[in-house]
């Protein structure tokens, strides 16, 4: 039996509202993720349409809403909070304690003019990425179930309505510190902070140890992201996640033929969250954070002055956390376990290579240990000149391509296969999704049936904005 231990409803009633989630009319279970149900000790939850769905509030679970603030676009808004999740609870595994959430379950007191509400196509987007993401070691929030709610949501027209049953380490946000920095509430910063060590970060010292561990947790992040040539899209401060997990898949999306400056999102009219921009909107979020922590701190260290020094040498190593991180990755896509200085320059000149004529990013990089990447560029030789650079730095490598088909993923969440399993699924036949599902957990592999998801799109098939679609 499933064991609640809800830490973060033990929190003084200001961080959170409880509530209930809304009656689903007829649920049914779309997806569900065995796997990850039996690591948190739910697996008789594979027959609970009426717990994923939210008509039943299992026993030991507090389900609350939590409020936050944000940074969105770089425009201040003071109050959020979970305006379509609930949070049941809190359960404590041998891997640790994990958040179970049930995003689109109606209205809480956050939800503003919102119904509270999914439909299935982000639902569906949701799961299926953030499974990809944890298949390829990616931190990220998990799916543990996509589940129909029998109802009908109305967005641009009506669509059939469903619940993600979420899991994350935890759902605290950069927003969260910002609430309650905006409402002059220290004490509440204080709590939230040794809520943060306790549950994250238990080896860090002091509010600038908890900053610190924070930093570098998202360096980490972004730079597997850059890996994957995931764009997340919209990296509002109320989307990052202080646990360094992903979280929040809207308007997300990877990229096929590479450009450094890709952009998906329709709202993203301006590129603030390129591709290229998202180590530098992660340290932008991340002075933000610092700017929550100063009151705090200045109690800390006996003055603002000192207190703003300090977070801001922090601060300030974020950019170097985050080239080390990404030096890491895109060595080990080149087959390269120990990277030298020289390698970045490399894996930049084969980037250029490939923005220069949109050269399919993931067949790329895969295609270097089977000898298929040269037929994705058009300029041949170019590509010709830098293989013998690539051949010259990892001949004494006896495993370099066994470090590259760890890196390298044959096959990704295709934002033209996300849509066309999608409109599948508004029309009642979930088999595209389930097939994506089971193929990208294992990317690495593919079947000889499965090839034709490794196509990037045709001409027709391009989808050039995404949406949060919510």
């Amino acid at each position: 039996m499933t064991q609640f231990d809800n830490s973060y409803a033990r929190l003084p009633d200001r961080f959170f509202s409880s509530i209930k989630p809304e009656q689903a009319p007829n649920p049914e279970i779309i997806l569900f993720n065995n796997y990850l149900a039996d690591d948190l000790g739910v697996a008789d939850w594979a027959t609970r349409a009426d717990i994923l769905a939210g008509n039943t509030v299992p026993d030991g679970a507090e389900p609350l809403a939590q409020v936050y603030a944000a940074h969105q676009f770089g425009g201040w808004v003071p109050r959020l909070g979970d305006g379509r999740a609930i949070l049941l609870g809190e359960v404590v595994t041998d891997h640790g304690r994990f958040d179970i959430q049930l995003k689109g379950a109606g209205r809480t007191p956050y939800s503003r003019n919102g119904d509270g509400r999914n439909w299935v196509g982000p639902v569906l987007r949701e799961y299926i990425v953030s499974e990809f993401m944890h298949a390829m070691n990616v931190p990220t929030t998990r799916a543990l179930a996509a589940t129909a709610t029998g109802a009908r949501v109305q967005r641009e027209r009506a669509f059939p309505g469903a619940v993600i049953t979420r899991v994350a380490s935890s759902h605290i946000r950069v927003g969260t510190f910002q609430y309650f920095t905006a409402q002059r509430d220290t004490e509440a910063v204080k709590l939230l902070i040794d809520h943060v060590r306790d549950r994250h970060f238990p080896n860090a010292t002091g509010t600038i140890g908890v900053y610190e561990a924070i930093i570098a947790a998202q360096a980490k992040l972004i730079a597997k992201w850059m890996g994957l040539g995931f764009v997340h899209g919209v990296m509002n401060t109320d989307n990052m996640a202080v646990s360094g997990e992903t979280i929040d898949y809207g308007p997300c999306a990877f990229i096929d033929g590479y450009a450094a400056n890709a952009v998906y999102s329709s709202i993203d009219r301006n590129g603030r969250y390129a591709f290229d921009q998202q180590s530098n909107i992660a340290g932008w979020n991340l002075a933000q954070l610092g700017s929550s922590f100063v009151p705090l701190l200045s109690q800390e260290l006996g003055g603002q002055e000192a207190a703003v020094e300090v977070l801001t040498q922090s601060l300030n190593a974020f950019p170097a956390l985050f080239q080390a991180e990404w030096a890491k990755v895109f060595a080990a896509k080149l087959g390269i376990s120990v990277p030298q200085d020289d390698d970045l320059d490399l894996a930049q000149e084969l980037l250029d290579l490939m923005g220069a004529t949109r050269a399919d990013f993931t067949n790329v990089f895969a295609g270097l240990s089977s000898g298929a990447a040269r037929d994705e560029f058009i300029d041949r030789d170019a590509f010709d000149t830098w293989h013998a650079k690539w051949m010259a730095r990892i001949q004494d490598l006896p495993d370099a391509k066994a470090v590259m088909r760890k890196a390298n993923p044959r096959v990704i969440p295709r934002t033209h296969r996300l849509e066309q399993a999608i409109q599948a699924a508004v029309e009642g036949d979930f088999a595209p999704a389930q097939r994506l599902v089971k193929v990208l957990s294992t990317p690495m592999d593919l079947a000889e049936d499965d090839i034709d998801l490794t196509r990037p799109p045709e001409a027709h098939e391009v989808v050039p904005h995404t949406f949060c679609g919510t």
